[in-house]
């Protein structure tokens, strides 16, 4: 059995949600945020997992706070925000840490998986180093999630096969998504 599916997360009504209950799908794991320049991403999200969910894609959604405080909210703010300005379906997570001492076990084992890769090229991946340059001097060389909508994509046997920095392409996304399914 594959370690991702030992791991599990809290659910917004306090409940834990297993990555067990996952097993034989295709799932995405995203860190994301309500008032990020990136938040638009949910747009896609959504569209990719109503193409894909009934093929066996699960999307896994986790608010974080950690980046600029560009998740305030409360976790039912959030699962407000989403359904009603994106229509999002998909299982929305308590809003939690992704890096630092309380980070979820989840993130510490899917960052040993998949290392930061770098932000590709264009105009918000030149941002992006900019700014991290300036927080962070040696931010290429650590797996820490560097901002909000990092994706992990992992296959049906819970094999951590992807990361997607938030500058990647959706469409790569997407493409990724469906050479699994």
């Amino acid at each position: 059995m594959s370690q991702f599916y030992t791991y599990s997360v809290p659910t917004a009504d306090g409940k834990e949600k297993t990555m067990e209950d996952f097993k034989g799908k295709v799932v995405l794991v995203v860190n994301t945020a309500t008032g990020c320049g990136f938040t638009p991403q949910y747009k896609d999200l959504e569209s990719i997992y109503e193409t894909y969910h009934d093929q066996g894609l699960e999307i896994l959604d986790i608010p974080c706070n950690q980046f600029a405080g560009q998740t305030p909210g409360t976790d039912e703010e959030i699962h407000e925000f989403c359904t009603l300005k994106y229509n999002t379906q998909f299982p929305q997570m308590k809003k939690s840490d992704v890096n630092g001492e309380n980070e979820l076990s989840l993130y510490t084992y899917l960052k040993s998986q998949q290392a930061f890769q770098g932000f590709g090229k264009g105009p918000k991946a030149l941002a992006m180093s900019v700014m991290l340059k300036k927080l962070d001097k040696d931010y290429k060389n650590n797996p820490n999630i560097k901002w909000n909508f990092t994706k992990f994509l992992v296959n049906r046997d819970g094999e951590v096969v992807g990361r997607f920095e938030p500058t990647a392409n959706m469409k790569s996304v997407e493409e990724a998504v469906a050479a699994l399914i």
